[in-house]
């Protein structure tokens, strides 16, 4: 069955954050349900349809930012009261509007996410969590990593409180009272956690959660252990997931699930009969969405998906079909509904272009006044900086609340600027001097009319050959650190700038993972000296990505963490006045001892350093990259050829009297020329991490082997594994 829907965009509110818009329970079947949303400026706005136009119920004046929005009530009854997390306060209302609670929570942190379960209220804050009841506090937890979001399992269902948080390390972890009860690992971030059909399936255990990286799951929670049951994995490298919910939308009795993500994409999965999730619809928006729910808002006896967008646009996708079919008389009738449609928003413009000028001459007015303050306008940036696993490079993402004119790129460390497919914008690039100032890349993105969200790609652009002519250290992009900063200009007047910093880590090609493989041949690094536990893990943290800022609790924390691109490993364990680094890669420990001994100088802070190194480690490390090696090298090698094969096609008017892999080249070329487009730094990043690993090798024994460089990368033009092994060992 397809599934056919249809836009219509409601009306538009302030900025909004994740999980801020709900629909209220329908008093019947398929009847029309009024929507709840709450924006930046801290307005609660309830409101319906009625004959195409919006109709509030009741809007609250404006307050802190809302962070999260949800529906309560006494369990097994409607769930109609509405509640509101602001700063550290909860706020509740009815569904008119009246306010019945203020509870001020007298956290610290202000609440990023919210679960309410009857009398039950569970709140997190960036690390801390807590569970009230009646508004008295009952547990409390300090998490290891920033919480993205907290949820409880049905009370109503299970003998327990089981509430469960999903860490940004990679972890959802299951709480019995103020301790954990055990944790789970999932394939990504998890940003966002969900009943399964809104109940917790059959069991009642079972959670759906979605990840920063776009992958989808469902876990069940049981008492002793998890069971995961299915996942999607992001094939088609879309966004993130910030909102889920399950909703029949297809009509066949059975709920599907609702998926909403930051590129604007909205999907929808239907259940075969394994149970296994299979996708039906996908829509794209403009921008993210924050929140998604199934109900029905614009016309009664007809299903939709409500979505509300970062800009705070609220919009359904209905099932009510765009071109109704109608008798002599009913066409009369819709003609004249659509011409009052018209009539109606003519004058609503006239108004606000009227409104526009007034505004527009008191700000010149305030403006040239001698007392006048600043009247620069403030707008809201929404950016995610990201490593990708699949390709080792990072995404940034940058989304205004109003259409982005340009955006510079300024960065002093080498980046490449990939394409990206999704980016209309034109980008232009301007000349650096690197020697004098360090500045490696400006440039510049314009942007076309009503674009709101920007998506850039960036890689290392690292040539062994240009560095050593220019007689620089030759480092890949690991080992290079420093910032990346985006300067943002909206098409706003007067014009204005906000410019956002990303810090490019020394080992920012590292992922945090949480098993490794000990019987790896390591390289150990030991730092002790008269430095406390803050001091170590402040430098952890500027070394390494997806590091929490504020140290762990306990005396000693040991972190483990995977390079994405060689697949090389690091363990890291410290505490008060001691630090041990192991990792299969000795230029992860080179890198590490260069950093660390130049931030304790900083801080005067003296080291003892020594160092184990492991000669198989090297061997062993070649090992993993010659694959990868072999393969951009193969692939290099066959875009070369593809422009002759195509003559010699044009020439003989076939490709008959060709070699079968000949012929399969010039079958892929496409294929072939794209992956080639996408990864132009991965061959020259190659020959930088084998050029470092050399270096390093020898440089851990006191000898300088920078002159046996050029040799070296003549031996990588024409690449033999054994030859290159051979030459490691013998120089």
């Amino acid at each position: 069955m397809d599934l056919n829907l249809n836009r219509a965009d409601y009306l538009q509110v302030g900025v909004t954050s994740q999980k801020t818009m709900k629909l209220l329970p329908a008093s019947r079947h398929r009847a029309t349900q009024k929507v709840v949303i709450g924006d930046h400026d801290g307005v609660v706005m309830c409101f319906g349809m009625k004959k195409g136009e919006a109709v509030a119920v009741f809007k609250t004046l404006p307050g802190q930012k809302i962070a999260r929005l949800e529906l309560g009530g006494v369990l097994n009854t409607p769930q109609e009261k509405i509640f509101v997390a602001a700063g550290s306060e909860i706020r509740g209302f009815t569904k008119r509007g009246k306010q019945f609670l203020s509870f001020e929570t007298n956290l610290t942190e202000s609440i990023k996410a919210m679960h309410i379960s009857g009398s039950d209220l569970f709140l997190s804050a960036s690390y801390i969590y807590n569970h009230y009841c009646d508004c008295k506090d009952q547990h409390y937890y300090l998490s290891g990593d920033k919480i993205n979001d907290v949820i409880c399992l049905p009370v109503e269902r299970l003998p327990s409180i089981t509430p469960v948080l999903a860490c940004q390390d990679r972890v959802l972890r299951v709480l019995q009272g103020s301790d954990v009860m055990y944790e789970t690992e999932v394939p990504g971030p998890p940003t966002v956690l969900a009943l399964h059909n809104g109940n917790g399936g059959n069991s009642g255990e079972d959670l759906l959660f979605g990840t920063s990286d776009g992958k989808l799951g469902l876990i069940q929670i049981t008492t002793s252990k998890p069971i995961h049951k299915w996942e999607i994995r992001n094939e088609k490298k879309l966004g993130g997931i910030l909102c889920v919910d399950s909703f029949d939308i297809v009509g066949d009795g059975v709920k599907d699930l609702l998926v909403g993500r930051d590129d604007g994409v909205v999907q929808v999965y239907s259940f075969d009969n394994t149970n296994e999730p299979v996708l039906r619809f996908d829509q794209m928006l403009s921008e993210s969405v924050t929140s998604i729910q199934g109900g029905c808002v614009g016309k009664e006896g007809y299903d939709e998906i409500v979505v509300s967008t970062y800009s705070g646009w609220v919009t359904g996708l209905t099932t009510e079909p765009m071109h109704k079919e109608s008798g002599p008389g009913e066409e009369v009738k819709i003609n004249q509904e659509m011409q009052n449609k018209i009539s109606n928003l003519r004058s609503e413009l006239e108004h606000l272009q009227y409104k526009v000028l007034q505004e527009r001459e008191k700000y010149q007015q305030s403006s040239q006044s001698s007392k006048a303050k600043s009247a620069v306008p403030s707008f809201s940036v929404n950016d995610k900086f990201t490593l990708n696993k699949d390709d080792a490079s990072y995404s940034l993402i940058l989304e205004v609340q109003t259409a982005i004119d340009n955006v510079l790129i300024q960065s002093d460390v080498p980046i490449d600027l990939l394409d990206v497919d999704k980016n209309s914008a034109v980008v232009s690039f301007s000349s650096c001097d690197s020697e004098s100032n360090d500045n490696f890349l400006l440039a510049t993105y314009r942007c076309q009319a009503n674009t709101t969200r920007l998506e850039l790609k960036l890689d290392a652009m690292i040539d062994a050959r240009k560095l050593l002519k220019k007689k620089k250290k030759i480092r890949s992009i690991e080992g290079q650190y420093g910032t990346l900063q985006a300067y943002v200009t909206p098409r706003i007047q007067p014009k204005t700038c906000q410019v956002r910093q990303y810090l490019i880590k020394p080992l920012s090609l590292h992922q945090r993972t949480h098993f490794i493989d000990h019987d790896r041949p390591m390289n150990t690094l030991t730092l002790t000296g008269q430095f406390s536990f803050a001091e170590v893990h402040s430098w952890v943290v500027f070394c390494l990505p997806e590091v929490p800022e504020k140290p762990p609790a306990g005396e000693c924390v040991t972190f483990y963490f995977q390079n994405t691109f060689l697949d090389t490993q690091l363990e890291s364990t410290y505490r008060k006045g001691e630090g041990v680094f192991k990792s299969d890669n000795i230029s992860t420990i080179s890198i590490l001892k260069d950093v660390l001994s130049k931030e304790a100088t900083k801080r005067k802070i003296n080291l003892n350093i020594s160092y184990e190194i492991n000669e198989v480690s090297v061997k062993h490390t070649l090992k993993l990259i010659h694959p990868k090696l072999e393969y951009q090298l193969l692939l290099a090698k066959k875009v070369q050829l593809i422009d002759a094969l195509k003559e010699l096609q044009v020439h003989e008017g076939n490709t008959n009297f060709l070699i079968p892999e000949y012929r399969c080249i010039l079958e892929e070329a496409d294929h072939l020329q794209e992956e080639y487009k996408k990864q132009p730094a991965h061959l020259e990043r190659l020959y930088g991490m084998i050029t470092d690993l050399f270096i390093d090798k020898f440089k851990f024994k006191g000898t300088n082997v920078k002159t046996k460089v050029p040799l070296l990368l003549e031996i990588l033009d024409s690449y033999d594994q054994n030859t290159l092994i051979a030459f490691f060992e013998a120089a």
